[in-house]
């Protein structure tokens, strides 16, 4: 398990430019490879003339762990119109961006950031001409299988739908047919350009955890398996941990739970495991007002868990006294405004969380974000708070959000020294916009206008540990038409079972 703890996302130092650089080397065009596809070639790229970060920056060690089946490669973006690197210190502005620039790939982390960068023989090239370039979306709130019930219970508050939907669907969901919905959610994350999520997972036995974390591995996203259990069960997480989680590259692990007064013991079992497994402890706090007869705030101060290793799930509900605490503590909050939007649950206080200095990420929570349309949860978090304040200028901005949902993220997890950012060292985890389409064209402003116009088919390429899972608008090595297939046969026992 990775430490959890933050380290600061800074730029790592460039090496000195040579006097003369020599000529690019030509590079192949990359055609929809195969991930089984051997990619050789990885010597060291020389600085051009116009580099970012290129030189000393070192992966972190698990960026220098190739997945199991797959060949170490290196890629090259050419030429992509505008990067950005949510890194101040690599380009211009709060988004560091550059334009006209190439971004560099090699085992699995960026290795550069510039412009005309030179790349070794034999390395794959991306043409990213007239195209934006950015860090992957960081989910950092979700139950994927709920694309089992997706639009159901539209009618529902939070409480009518956890009755009517939830619970009376995920506990009759059985191993193979887990395997199936959270696939079908997880492609459909991905193909938005979600690359790290965390995903909060109720009570399952093992034997559907097992399938329910091979369909996140197989999908090649880089996943948080957040694991709730009784305390009858409560064995079973660091089992988890050990068997099924440890052993894949991209996987890490929290423990879930459902802070509430009448549960304190449970509580304070999950938050020993999380210590004791050195992971967070995430949990979903004050999404209703009503919930607060529950004291969520007060069992996790009781338990001790206040602190940079508890990621509090909706917190829309707070009080003044308890954002101050928030932040005297440095605990992290995930954002989910399209759910808190659809079950009626309230607006978060975002604007005072911010000005606190609370790390916050965005969610997608589930079925009730009813796609996974990470730009309509930007595009949302700008929108609810306008709404409320009848202020365009009020806290978060088009520059504001496109952080909070990568870099931010990253922070609220406490991975923000491993994604969140094209920092060279940092895992390459990559994501490739076309504005040239019908809904984003033309250009005006494009960093607004990848807010407010962008949709899922404008992700044309996403990248994960720099291992290719969307190209060309499609996702790699995976046929749509049967997961749907097996998704719907899947809701059909489902209903028939009901």
């Amino acid at each position: 398990m990775r430490s959890l703890g933050d380290c600061p996302g800074g730029a790592s130092p460039a090496a000195p430019a040579p006097t003369a650089a020599p000529a690019p080397v030509p590079t192949p065009p990359l055609r929809a490879p195969s991930r089984r596809g051997v990619l050789t070639g990885l010597g060291m790229a020389a600085a051009a003339p116009f580099v970012l970060g290129a030189g000393p920056a070192r992966p972190p060690a698990a960026a220098r762990t190739t997945p199991a089946g797959q060949t170490a490669r290196t890629t090259v973006l050419r030429n992509a119109a505008l990067v950005l690197t949510m890194d101040p210190a690599l380009g211009d502005g709060p988004l560091g961006t550059v334009a006209n620039a190439d971004v560099l790939m090699r085992d699995g982390a960026v290795a550069a950031v510039g412009r005309r960068l030179q790349v070794p023989p034999g390395a794959q090239a991306v043409d990213a001409t007239g195209k934006l370039v950015m860090p992957g979306f960081v989910d950092v709130h979700t139950h994927l299988w709920q694309s089992s019930m997706r639009g159901g219970c539209a009618d529902r508050d939070l409480f009518g739908w956890l009755a009517d939907c939830n619970w009376t669907t995920f506990s009759r969901i059985s191993a193979a047919d887990m395997y199936r919905f959270v696939r079908l959610g997880a492609l459909d994350s991905v193909q938005s350009g979600v690359t790290t999520l965390v995903d909060w997972v109720d009570a399952l036995p093992y034997d559907t955890t097992v399938q329910y974390v091979r369909a996140l591995a197989d999908t090649g996203v880089r996943f948080t398996y957040a694991m709730f259990q009784s305390e009858r069960e409560a064995a079973l997480i660091p089992r988890v941990k050990r068997e099924l989680l440890d052993p894949v590259p991209l996987a890490s692990a929290q423990v879930a739970t459902h802070a509430a007064r009448a549960i304190q013991g449970m509580n304070r079992l999950h938050w020993e495991i999380a210590q004791d497994l050195g992971v967070m402890l995430n949990s979903h706090v004050l999404e209703r007002s009503e919930q607060r007869a529950d004291d969520p705030l007060g069992v996790l101060t009781d338990i001790g868990a206040l602190g940079p290793r508890l990621l509090m799930n909706h917190a829309i509900h707070l009080t003044d006294a308890e954002i101050a605490a928030l932040a005297e503590h440095d605990v992290r909050v995930a954002h989910c405004p399209l759910s808190n939007m659809r079950l009626a649950s309230g607006i978060m206080r975002l604007p005072d969380l911010a000005r606190h200095g609370v790390k916050v990420g965005l969610g997608q929570d589930g079925g009730t974000n009813d796609s996974s349309d990470f730009f309509a949860l930007m595009k949302t978090a700008i929108g609810l708070q306008r709404a409320r304040a009848l202020d365009a200028s009020v806290f978060p901005q088009v520059q504001d959000v496109l952080r909070i949902a990568t870099l931010g993220g990253a922070e609220a997890i406490g991975r923000a020294h491993e994604v969140g950012s094209l920092t060279p060292g940092k895992f390459a985890d990559v994501i490739v916009l076309d504005p040239a389409a019908l809904n984003f064209a033309p250009r005006f402003d494009w960093v607004g206008q990848l807010v407010f116009n962008s949709r899922p088919e404008n992700v044309h390429a996403v990248f994960v540990h720099g291992r290719p899972l969307k190209l060309d608008g499609r996702l790699v090595d995976v046929d749509p038409d049967r997961v749907v297939r097996e998704a719907e046969a899947a809701a059909g026992r489902l209903r028939a079972a009901s």
